[in-house]
């Protein structure tokens, strides 16, 4: 409307005023302000029409909380250091990951047994990380979103239909997107990572209330992104300063950038890093020397160094120095405040735990389910309700014999020259047992832990390959105990 105003103010009209002389220019003065005002006022009743003609959808304000509610309280799973929270979209539930690096929420791993509405649809091409082309997704908008008592009624959202892009086989239960921005825009999120709890406060009402252990630092928001400034311990005794994305969408500790300042330690492999949104990620395992953030320093801390080609499609990457993920931040609790661009820690039980490496060289994932047969033990047939898997289905016969229907647990990748490979197991085996133990029993993540207890452990695997039973064995080899 001020532009509308403005318009009038500089048009003809205006002109003539400017220039009229001696008694004209009174007469031309009453003159133009009655014209300005019959202007002014068809063009009110212009913006009336229009305002009472649109249809009326509400102004967007992001996710809120209802009034007189100061937080909302969330329990998460902790998977492979991944934060898992429950979502309603659209009245139906699903499970995303808290993704600090992702702007909009993505939807993925809609399969056709899925069941869910979306709203006012187009198509569109989005980068990610990853060694692939970009892809097609659909774009969303007006879309309903809940967590407990928050509630967004105007979410935009993409959708990406790749069958391929499917974190839920590698976390062992299902995960139908990540979401991160909007809700720590929205809110001061105060993430538990010793309970497992996420507080949600409106900023409106947060206090702070620091204890003596814990430490405010600046947080810089850019582009919808978290950063952090630090240091990097290398090993060989330099201290580098640095700028780190805050990811909690990674499972990983850190990822660095080389550049003339940050180089690639000697001791290190080529690992599979992770899987992005165009594809796999892969490039150089290694260890530094310490991390510090604020007046904290994470010791002899795992890193990895990306190849740079799944960062091709990546924009503004400015002077970040690498990212921050799940791996270091768990050992924390931390409030973000987005808001007023700070950012606190307090170091929880997970602080001193050993940075954990693949020292088999397996990775894991579900692929299915498959039928397995066992006696049963249990006079009264019932089976201890703590070792059920997910999705089991149990028939029992006659001779006491149950049969049921559990995950499938395959070899999804295995590393190059590890103690796996060089016993012989091969991608695609199907996992039975590992030293003795079913793995039917237990979750994807306590199998991973299985097979990389600690450096020397000796590991006996059952697997299954081409329907004979075949066990291999070998012992974990830390490939960074011996610093160079």
């Amino acid at each position: 409307m001020d532009k509308a105003i403005a318009d009038v103010i500089n048009s003809p009209i205006k002109n003539m005023l400017i220039n009229g002389d001696g008694i004209d220019k009174i007469h031309n003065f009453k003159r133009v302000n009655r014209l300005i005002f019959r202007k002014l006022k068809r063009l009110v009743a212009t913006l009336v029409l229009v305002f009472l003609c649109s249809p009326f959808t509400g102004i967007s304000q992001g996710f809120e909380l209802p009034e007189g509610k100061p937080f909302q309280k969330v329990k998460f799973q902790l998977i492979n250091n991944l934060v898992i929270i429950p979502m309603t979209v659209n009245d139906t539930e699903l499970s995303f990951v808290l993704d600090s690096g992702v702007g909009k929420p993505i939807l993925f791993n809609l399969t056709d047994q899925d069941s869910i509405k979306i709203n006012n649809v187009s198509e569109i091409t989005i980068n990610g990380l990853g060694e692939g082309e970009p892809i097609k997704a659909l774009s969303s908008k007006e879309n309903d979103f809940k967590l407990g008592a928050i509630h967004n009624r105007d979410q935009r959202l993409y959708v990406v239909l790749d069958s391929d892009m499917n974190f839920s086989p590698s976390l062992g239960i299902p995960v139908h997107g990540i979401i991160g921005y909007e809700l720590f825009r929205d809110f001061v999120v105060d993430i538990n990572y010793a309970s497992k709890t996420i507080k949600f406060y409106n900023p409106a009402h947060y206090t702070y209330k620091l204890g003596r252990k814990d430490e405010t630092l600046p947080l810089h928001v850019i582009r919808k992104k978290a950063y952090v400034d630090g240091e990097i311990y290398m090993n060989s005794g330099k201290n580098i300063p640095v700028k780190m994305l805050l990811d909690t969408g990674s499972s990983d500790a850190i990822w660095l950038f080389e550049n003339d300042e940050i180089g690639i330690p000697d001791k290190n492999y080529d690992d599979f890093l992770g899987k992005g949104l165009s594809g796999n990620i892969f490039g150089k395992r290694t260890m530094v020397s310490g991390i510090k953030i604020g007046s904290f320093v994470l010791q002899d801390a795992k890193a990895a160094f990306p190849d740079m080609e799944s960062f091709n499609d990546i924009k503004n990457l400015g002077d970040r120095n690498g990212s921050m993920g799940g791996e270091v931040l768990k050992r924390f609790n931390i409030v973000f405040d987005y808001p007023n661009g700070k950012i606190t820690l307090r170091k929880n039980h997970n602080f001193n735990n050993p940075f954990q490496y693949n020292m088999s060289g397996i990775d894991l994932q579900h692929d299915g389910l498959r039928y397995i047969s066992e006696r049963i033990t249990d006079a009264s047939g019932v089976v201890d309700s703590e070792k059920k898997s997910f999705g089991d289905v149990q028939i029992l016969f006659e001779n006491r014999t149950r049969l049921s229907l559990v995950p499938e647990i395959i070899v999804s990748g295995i590393r190059a020259g590890s103690p796996a490979e060089s016993a012989g197991l091969q991608e695609g085996d199907v996992i039975l047992a590992v030293n003795g133990k079913s793995v039917h029993r237990y979750k994807l993540q306590e199998i991973m832990h299985m097979l990389n207890a600690k450096e020397g452990k000796k590991v006996r695997v059952l697997i299954e390959r081409y329907n004979s039973d075949l066990l291999f064995t070998f012992v974990l080899k830390n490939m960074f105990k011996e610093k160079p």
